[in-house]
């Protein structure tokens, strides 16, 4: 079978990634083939083709920004968010290999989940999003150009003071164009993943008009949801047009009528929305000049909580409104906050090795480098795994963190680059002391909270399933038996052809019988036959005429299924399995296991 995938994230640094790799991985353990393509912050990598499209069985679409889904009409596309397509990869795959995704149809997706409300919800997520992903490089780039402009002197763009530099005044200037455009874009990108092109055109206008106001950040959201939804009004009203007049529809009664709208409904909003701003402006200043412990939990709880969604955000935004004020004390802690989290999974797994599996303890390592470069989504594979004791650590270690930033007063001018701007910090020492603070305590707490993780087998629980497993076999005859085992093989889904694969466990058994004592036989073969690769098991309560060297009966039949060509892995498994049932007492404990789960766990358990 052959897969499509499609993954963008709003930052389009981790989410997109981790989702491709997490669809190419279950795809190949399910036996198909999957091509991915990437949104990422650099673009569109991999770029699915025509050819691509017309020739695939399914489609995959896990983003949380918005991507052209035109090009895939008459094919089925299964559509989730990008925390899905990292969570949920095998499920995802599972559903196409299944074929119970829905075919898309111009533009409506039949969507046979009820959840209507939870899927508008994710789709306004998922607009919001589009404008934040195509304006954070801005607000990065113009923050960071700003703060070295600072290297020589936090004054040197004043002609007027002593500090003056021409170099750091323009360097100022150029990153003060930048962040000038932050409200203005994600306006425009909000109204562009809503309602096209007019939407961004119209979107582009109300943001600069919120900017312009300083109805500010809340301003540009509310333009860019009333850009998108008037120019997709709009644009449904005018389509029984004669064909003659798309050209003046496009050009001129579209741009002009939602531009218009949207201009003026701005200059009304504009006001309600800067005197929201400023309250909240106010009520943050007047937290952080009362109560700097408060201020670092509400901070510390919001850049934790969703780890890069809209929550974090928010804290992250206000920040750099700040910073354009000349307040560098808020957004330390906001920093401070978003660096711990994958620093904490980080720590816990340095310390306690056992608390993480060999892939997990990989992944974890590498958030030093997520954290120490300010990308707090390395967190959410573990907090996803585990939320509801894993989120409330990592908000408790950001807001301590948060909190000690704030009571040593530390300072940070650039907006985003973690470790990598220490030099712009105040109190470069301090500060790291703060983060390091928080990111232990809470990596004390999730050694705590999770158990140790039990190694594995070669004989992981992906070659394991519930539904190839027979707590008691009908038959008692060698043959009976192996068509009962190829059966159920079949009935799942793991092989194409029943009698092929049987062909090749009859061959096997004619050269020598596969039981070896212990009451235990490994019935196995390769085949074009097999999907995914699979140990079926089957235990008999009356035993098994199965030719064993000893005579004795059969008790327990372990049927190995795997591929043409994948001799190195049939190997790896007939190792692993006979090493496992040679262990003292293990076909004694087999047969106590009363549930499918709890066969599963013992052959995969070390």
């Amino acid at each position: 079978m052959k897969l499509l995938g499609v993954t963008g994230c709003p930052t389009g640094i981790a989410h997109t990634f981790m989702a491709e790799k997490a669809l190419k991985a279950a795809a190949g353990k399910l036996g198909c083939q999957i091509k991915v393509e990437t949104n990422g912050a650099i673009g569109v990598e991999n770029a699915l083709t025509e050819a691509d499209i017309k020739g695939a069985d399914a489609i995959i679409v896990a983003s949380d920004k918005s991507v052209d889904l035109d090009r895939f009409n008459g094919k089925p596309v299964l559509e989730v968010s990008v925390g899905d397509g990292v969570s949920k990869a095998e499920e995802l795959v599972q559903a196409c290999l299944s074929g119970k995704v829905p075919v898309r149809r111009g533009a409506v997706i039949q969507n046979h989940n009820p959840g209507e409300n939870q899927n508008a919800a994710r789709q306004i997520y998922k607009h919001l999003m589009n404008g934040v992903s195509h304006m954070l490089p801005l607000v990065v780039a113009g923050g960071v150009l700003i703060a070295i402009s600072f290297l020589w002197g936090i004054y040197s763009f004043d002609p007027a003071s002593d500090q003056y530099n021409p170099v750091a005044a323009m360097i100022k200037s150029v990153g003060g164009y930048s962040m000038g455009l932050m409200v203005t874009v994600l306006s425009g990108f909000i109204a562009q993943s809503i309602g096209g092109r007019p939407g961004l055109l119209a979107g582009l206008v109300g943001g600069a008009i919120a900017a312009g106001t300083d109805a500010g950040f809340l301003g540009g959201i509310v333009a860019g949801f009333l850009s998108g939804y008037l120019s997709q009004g709009v644009v449904r009203s005018l389509r029984r047009l004669p064909r003659q007049l798309e050209g003046l529809k496009s050009i001129f009664i579209v741009p002009i009528v939602t531009i218009g709208g949207v201009g003026i409904l701005m200059m009304l909003f504009a006001q309600p929305c800067a005197a929201l701003n400023q309250w909240m402006m106010a009520a943050l200043s007047k937290i952080q000049n009362t109560s700097p412990v408060l201020l670092g939990i509400v901070i510390g709880c919001m850049c934790a909580f969703d780890m890069g969604g809209p929550v974090n955000k928010a804290a992250y935004v206000t920040g750099t409104v700040l910073l354009g004020q000349g307040n560098y004390y808020f957004m330390a802690g906001v920093s401070a906050a978003c660096i711990t989290p994958p620093l904490v999974l980080a720590i816990a797994a340095t310390i306690k090795r056992n608390r993480f599996s060999e892939d997990d303890r990989t992944a974890a390592l590498v958030n030093y480098v997520l954290g120490f470069t300010h990308i707090t989504e390395g967190a959410i594979p573990f907090a996803a795994k585990n939320p509801l004791k894993v989120i409330p650590i990592l908000m408790l270690s950001s807001s301590i963190s948060a909190i000690a930033t704030y009571l040593m007063r530390v300072e940070v001018p650039a907006p985003h680059g973690g470790f990598l701007i220490l030099g712009l910090v105040n109190k470069p020492v301090v500060w790291v002391l703060c983060i390091l603070l928080g990111s232990f305590v809470g990596a004390v707490l999730y050694i705590l909270v999770t158990p140790v993780s039990k190694k594995k087998t070669a004989l992981s629980e992906d070659l394991l399933k519930e539904e190839t497993v027979c707590l008691s076999l009908e038959n008692t005859g060698k043959e009976q038996v192996i068509d009962e085992m190829v059966a159920m093989l079949y009935e799942d889904g793991v092989l194409q052809d029943a009698e092929a694969f049987k062909k090749e466990i009859i061959k096997r058994e004619k050269i020598s019988s596969t039981a070896f004592g212990n009451g235990i036989a490994i019935p196995h073969g390769k085949s074009p036959a097999v999907r995914m690769p699979r140990v079926a098991v089957g235990l008999s309560k009356k035993g098994i005429s199965f030719d064993s060297s000893d005579g004795e009966p059969v008790y327990a039949v372990f049927m190995i299924a795997v591929g043409e060509g994948e001799d190195e892995a049939h190997l790896k498994l007939l190792s692993a399995l006979s090493k496992k049932l040679m262990e003292p007492g293990f076909l004694s404990r087999l047969k106590e296991c009363t549930r499918k789960d709890q066969m599963i766990r013992l052959i995969t358990e070390e």
